[in-house]
């Protein structure tokens, strides 16, 4: 039988009690603010508008519409569906100025003497063309839930940078490679340059950008990408796979073609995600990978022009023409 409460006489709180409860409390608060956050912040694939409805399979963390440059750059600073594809071009974008600035100082300037200024500008137009191709890719990403006019400006401005990227890795693969033929080398690089343009155009002019015209924007670019096959074939057939390997990197040239297929394979076929729609939201989507595939390819590609301007001015590759 329990005994009668005593009068006058108060029961002593347990303190650890209390920490527990406010512990608790203090848990459910802090998760009551992240979630409103998250739900304030993202939304989910049923609550976009038409227009920036693109993968399917991505079922959450996309942003809201801002209609605000500032509230969509502002959004860098916090965890959405875009986040990798920005931070991924955004930071190589930054590492290729820094690593074309290093090699202009630590490679270049040593070997002044020896360097041409054909070696300058081929080795520019790289640095060039990836700069802008991974800046614009960025930007587009970080705008692209503005609104429907920004979106469709910084999709051009991503099919952009794709042109400059592909124009200005070419340069330099053509220069190393086609050095000892120089009119062959100025009929490819006046065939990459042209077909570049033409790109541009379909990518900016109004009227190319129509349904109908969708096929023949999708060839260009194809064209544009498989234009570098024809010359390294002629190379190849002209002084032999060795010969062009040592002049070019051609092995690496080739890597870096290799990556950018890949990627935009996984792109097309969107997988993981079609495999497991809404477990690859935030990390590892299709979109997410090729942007990797971009960066490790042009990273290739820079290193088969490294080897090939080293050979350029070797004693032996000075000797052949």
């Amino acid at each position: 039988m329990p005994e009668p409460p005593v009068k006058g006489v108060r029961r002593r709180r347990d303190p650890s009690a209390d920490a527990t409860t406010a512990t608790d409390k203090l848990v459910e608060t802090v998760k009551a603010v992240e979630d409103k956050a998250s739900q304030t912040l993202l939304i989910l694939w049923d609550e976009l508008e038409d227009w920036r409805r693109d993968n399917a399979f991505i079922l959450g963390g996309y942003r809201r519409t801002s209609n605000s440059y500032a509230a969509s750059l502002a959004s860098l600073l916090h965890l959405h569906n875009e986040s990798v594809n920005i931070w991924s071009h955004l930071l190589g974008a930054i590492g290729f100025t820094a690593t074309g600035a290093y090699f202009l100082q630590a490679v270049v300037r040593p070997r002044v003497a020896e360097a041409y200024g054909g070696d300058v500008l081929a080795f520019a137009c790289f640095f060039a063309g990836a700069f802008l191709c991974l800046g614009m890719s960025a930007t587009f990403h970080a705008l692209s839930n503005h609104s429907p006019a920004v979106a469709k400006w910084g999709n051009k401005l991503d099919y952009t940078g794709i042109v400059f990227l592909i124009v200005g890795s070419y340069v330099p693969a053509l220069y190393y490679g086609f050095r000892c033929h120089p009119a062959l080398l100025e009929l490819y690089l006046s065939m990459i340059c042209i077909l570049g343009l033409g790109c541009l155009a379909v990518s900016w002019v109004e009227h190319f950008r129509s349904p109908a015209w969708r096929p023949y924007r999708a060839l260009m670019f194809v064209g544009l990408g498989l234009s570098g096959v024809v010359p390294v074939v002629h190379a190849v057939g002209e002084d032999g796979f060795a010969a062009l390997d040592e002049r070019m990197g051609l092995k690496w040239v080739l890597l870096q073609g290799a990556m950018y297929i890949f990627g935009a394979f996984i792109y097309a076929a969107r997988w993981p995600e079609r495999s497991f729609p809404g477990k690859f939201d935030i990390w590892c989507s299709s979109h997410q990978i090729f942007h990797i595939f971009v960066l490790l390819a042009a990273a290739s590609h820079l290193y088969g022009m490294i080897k090939a301007f080293d050979f350029r001015h070797s004693p032996l590759g000075s000797a052949q023409c």
